[in-house]
This record gives structure tokens, C-alpha cells and sequence, in this order.
């Protein structure tokens, strides 16, 4: 157990000196792979890595996986910033103390109509653009307290003609100590190559040699667009449960998170859970980040069974993003 604290430290504290010599914002692709998924992990202000134990660890931490008991269904939907529309699905079946996974996030950024130099007031082409991340999960526990796991995920980000791909992996250990259901989780998140828009909408007409007469003028080209990064992150945290028992379950939780493109910052929050049925959520993101447009979380949950085997969970989050307005996200999840 000290050698894993001590290496979770380590990294830290590495990830850490890395992110304050330079913020590096704008300097990525594929930005809605930092979308949080799921409502109660945004509720609790985004401090889920060492907690996440649902479908939605897909995305937090897939050790995560590991500590399901049943299959489950999860399904979450967020109107996001700017009119777009963010989806979520996955489903997850632990069999032989593993677990696997397959999971779906889809960005849309809706419809516009397409002008151009020539024709400003518009062509009468309309054209659209959105973000696709398809993931495959596994997870397995070495033992009772310490479990990993891990996704590939096909990357995909589409506007108009023109699209670009990737492939990118997480990794994510999951330890939990004997002190009061004390957990440290860790994450790292969206190692991959880079990613470059590529379509017939670079195509270009093209004089090879606009001093020589008679050659062809209007010869086909593509213009050479740049490469762009994954948002590659590193994610640790620790989760405690305050308060255990069969009334009431109190969990408090806190994430460091380090990006590659802007600096390091703190989440907070908490669940309280009465008689595992209504659930309290709130937190508070981006802490000690400059310039940060995010802030107070609040949320809620309901869980029902349906019968012995079959239970139900909604969830409910409120995120406030400053002079972004805000945003609410709902999720559905089915344990059978």
C-alpha cells in the first residue's frame, strides 16, 4: 500500500510541474473527449475517479468496472453549451471476476447553412459537424482491495466533407485501504496518435506554374492540414465513506487533475445517499484554475428495485459555467 501511495504521489506531483510551465490551451484536437459523462459524477463536481462504480466508469476510471456485481445499461443526455447535444450509452457484464465494456459518447454540433467568399448570403448548402469516441472496456480485480483496467477507443471528429480519426487508450488502477472504505483512484486518459482533418472539402485548384504559358491552370490540389494532439490527462483522487451504514451513506470526494493543454486543477464533492434509495449530490469544479468558467455542481438521484434482480437509477445534474450560462444532464441506468 505504501509503494502505491508513494507512486500516485510521484506522478502527481510530476503531472503537476509539467502543467504549470505552460497551459499550453487550444493546443489539442478532439475536445469533447473532457465532456464528463454521466450525472452523478458531474453532481459531485467531478470528483468520481475513486468512486466511479457504475457503467459510467467507462469514462471516470475503468478499474472501476471491476467492483460490479450485475450487467448493467447506462444512458445519459446533456443540451450542452451553445446548442449542441452530447449522448452517452454503454453496457457493461462482469463474468469470472472480469468485466467488460462497450460504450458510445456523440457530440452534435447541429446544422448551419454554408456561405462562402462568393456567396456570403449562403449557397444553399447546409452542412453539419460532430464528434464520435466508440470504446471498448476491461477491467479485472488482482485482489479484494486493487483492481485495473483499461479502453481502446476509435476517435472521430467530422465537419462537412471533412473528417479526422484516432486510436487512444486509458488506463486506470483502483485501490481501496482499510481505513473507513477509504479509496485512491488513478487515471490516465486519451494516449494516442494525433489526429488531422483530411476530406474533399481541403481541395483546391491549383497552378503549378503561373509564370509559364499554356499549362493547365486548374490542376487539383490538397492543402496540408496540421496535426493535432489528444487531450491527454492524468486524473488521481481519493474518495472516503464518512458515514457508512444502513441509514445513510456519506461519501466525500476530491480529484487533482493534470490536461496537457492548460493547467492542473482541484474537483470536489460529495454524495449523500438515505437508506440507498435518494441520493444528494454536490461539488464544485476547476478549483484554483485561472480563468476557470466552471463552478458549483448540484444534483440528485433515485434508485428503485424493480424486483430481486432488476433495479433502476435516475440521476439529475446541474453544472453552472459562469458567463456560459449552465447546463443540465440526465442519466438512466439499468442493473439486471
Amino acid at each position: 500500500m505504501k509503494k502505491y501511495i508513494i507512486l500516485i504521489l510521484s506522478l502527481g506531483l510530476l503531472a503537476t510541474a509539467n502543467s504549470y510551465a505552460a497551459s499550453k490551451v487550444a493546443t489539442t484536437a478532439a475536445q469533447f473527449l473532457k465532456i464528463e459523462i454521466g450525472a452523478r459524477g458531474l453532481a459531485m463536481g467531478g470528483a468520481y475517479v475513486a468512486t466511479a462504480d457504475d457503467a459510467t466508469a467507462t469514462f471516470w476510471n475503468p478499474a472501476g468496472l471491476a467492483r460490479l456485481q450485475s450487467r448493467e445499461v447506462a444512458v445519459s443526455h446533456a443540451e450542452w453549451l451553445a446548442d449542441m447535444n452530447v449522448a452517452y450509452g454503454s453496457i457493461v457484464v462482469p463474468f469470472g471476476g472480469q468485466t467488460v465494456g462497450l460504450s458510445m459518447t456523440v457530440l452534435d454540433y447541429g446544422e448551419w447553412e454554408m456561405t462562402t467568399i462568393d456567396e456570403p448570403e449562403g449557397t444553399g448548402e447546409r452542412f453539419g459537424a460532430q464528434d464520435l469516441a466508440l470504446g471498448l472496456s476491461y477491467a479485472r480485480s488482482l485482489t479484494d482491495r486493487f483492481s485495473f483496467g483499461a479502453n481502446v477507443k476509435y476517435i472521430n471528429q467530422r465537419i462537412s466533407h471533412s473528417n479526422a480519426s484516432a486510436i487512444a487508450f486509458d488506463i486506470g488502477t483502483l485501490f481501496i485501504t482499510q481505513l473507513k472504505g477509504l479509496r485512491i483512484g488513478m487515471c490516465f486518459s486519451n494516449f494516442g496518435n494525433k489526429m488531422s482533418m483530411q476530406g474533399r472539402d481541403s481541395q483546391v485548384l491549383y497552378d503549378v506554374a503561373p509564370d509559364l504559358e499554356g499549362n493547365d491552370e486548374r490542376i487539383n490540389a490538397h492543402l496540408e492540414t496540421d496535426e493535432w494532439d489528444l487531450p491527454l490527462s492524468f486524473r488521481v483522487g481519493v474518495a472516503m465513506d464518512v458515514i457508512d451504514n444502513s441509514y445513510s451513506k456519506l461519501i466525500l470526494a476530491l480529484d487533482t487533475v493534470a490536461p496537457n493543454d492548460n493547467l492542473e486543477y482541484v474537483n470536489a464533492g460529495f454524495e449523500y445517499g438515505l437508506r440507498k434509495l435518494l441520493f444528494l449530490r454536490a461539488g464544485y469544479k476547476s478549483l484554483f484554475r485561472q480563468d476557470s468558467e466552471d463552478g458549483l455542481t448540484l444534483g440528485t438521484g433515485i434508485r428503485y428495485a424493480i424486483n430481486r434482480q432488476m433495479k433502476i437509477r435516475f440521476d439529475y445534474a446541474y453544472a453552472d459555467f459562469g458567463r456560459l450560462d449552465y447546463i443540465q444532464r440526465f442519466s438512466v441506468a439499468f442493473s439486471f
